[in-house]
């Protein structure tokens, strides 16, 4: 019997798994013939995305649930190192260290948030790279809205004011609302770079400082964190910002465990990987998510967002049986790309191309956000292996749908 190990069950590694075990059918083979097997820490797929929301009831979905229905067995544990010249992997389970090995290998750890040697960032600060995480934060939240007033009690500070850290500042208002904190509230957004959303581009910026503004929510720009505290947060401007809660969305990177493999990776920890999703120069593996980044039009690589894992997922897991079975591999091209940034109470930004041309607004751009967190990027729950297996085709989805101007 074959293995094929998927590592990781975020939106890639899922996708890879479904999309591997809808080829292990085509083919005729079963998982007598061919076993595939997931590995991940949590017991969940977690909607990630929709980590920052208020309501978190939804967005951790049991494996057993997607993956029971398809033949694909899982386990969880927590991957220490991987041998790609022994096709071997060490885990830490439950039962302790052990050893699995391989025959083929879809890499899809995903990314973790960046935590630099920052006095205070690891005792204090929140964030939400995590359903755990998220739920920290959620629950914190709750506490100080059953506590007695208290200074920094109602101020909330984010730090970067990337497209994560806009989308928890911009919800944070209603956050603080549902968890009690009424009056006076204080958000700002902290960030080093002189503008907000400084890789969002020229064009929808001018949208996001509105939707800021009307939300309330202070910035801080051009200045860096010097420490953290239960108390609040210091800047290199000689600032001190009393606050109970600091979140820190300050950036990703590839998962650590990318560096077992020789192959070339970018600034942000990927490994390269060809249209097939096969990592260069490495035999029998292939990677798909944020721990990976291919070329998709010709031209651009494809980004840190589950606009691509998705896909990428889907075809790792197609090419990963293909290539163990000796049938021709299907190349990833997409040839479109869009962004839609949550703004809270406001609405939300939706743009087209690389260049973030704005295409939609406020409640407009809102419906399509909630469309694609609350149904587009959602398996199907119903337990139907025919369902499961037409959602892993693969194929390009396309472009989310637009409900009028701006």
């Amino acid at each position: 019997m074959a293995r094929i190990v998927v590592l990781g069950a975020g939106f890639a590694g899922l996708w890879a798994a479904i999309g591997a075990a809808r080829k292990r059918d085509e083919i005729g083979a079963s998982n007598r013939d061919i076993e595939i097997r997931v590995i991940d820490r949590n017991p969940y797929h977690n909607i990630r995305v929709r980590n920052y929301e208020a309501d978190l009831g939804e967005v951790a979905l049991p494996l057993p649930q997607l993956l029971d229905p398809i033949g694909v067995s899982h386990g969880l544990g927590e991957v220490e190192a991987i041998d790609p010249v022994r096709r071997e992997i060490s885990l830490v389970t439950s039962s302790g260290e052990e050893t699995l090995g391989y025959d083929r290998l879809v890499l899809a750890l995903g990314s973790e948030v960046m935590r630099p040697d920052i006095p205070g960032l690891a005792a204090h600060a929140f964030d939400v790279d995590t359903y755990a995480a998220a739920l920290r934060l959620e629950h914190h939240l709750v506490s100080l809205g059953r506590s007695a007033a208290s200074p920094g009690r109602s101020t909330v500070v984010v730090v970067g004011a990337g497209f994560t850290g806009i989308e928890v500042a911009a919800e944070m208002p209603d956050r603080l609302a549902r968890a009690g904190i009424t009056g006076s509230r204080h958000i700002v957004l902290v960030d080093p770079n002189p503008a907000v959303g400084a890789t969002i581009g020229a064009p929808a910026r001018p949208v996001v400082e509105t939707a800021l503004a009307s939300l309330d929510i202070e910035t801080r720009l051009g200045v860096r964190v010097v420490s953290i505290e239960a108390a609040g947060m210091r800047l290199n401007s000689g600032e001190f910002i009393a606050a109970q809660t600091v979140i820190w969305c300050a950036g990703m990177r590839a998962s650590p465990l990318a560096a077992n493999f020789p192959g070339a990776r970018d600034r942000l920890g990927r490994l390269l990987v060809d249209p097939l999703m096969r990592v260069a120069d490495v035999g029998g593996v292939f990677a798909a998510g944020d721990v990976a980044s291919s070329v998709i039009d010709g031209l651009h690589p494809t980004v840190m967002s589950c606009q691509f894992a998705r896909p990428m997922g889907r075809f790792a897991g197609h090419n990963v049986v293909a290539d163990l079975v000796g049938l021709p591999m299907l190349p990833l091209r997409i040839d479109w790309y869009v962004t839609v940034l949550d703004l809270g109470g406001w609405g939300a930004l939706y743009t087209e191309g690389w260049d973030r041309e704005v295409r939609a607004t406020g409640a407009a751009a809102k419906a399509t956000k909630q469309t694609i967190n609350r149904k587009r990027i959602y398996p199907p729950l119903t337990g139907s292996k025919d369902e499961l297996f037409a959602a892993a085709a693969p194929t390009v989805q396309a472009p989310p749908p637009t409900y009028g101007g701006r």
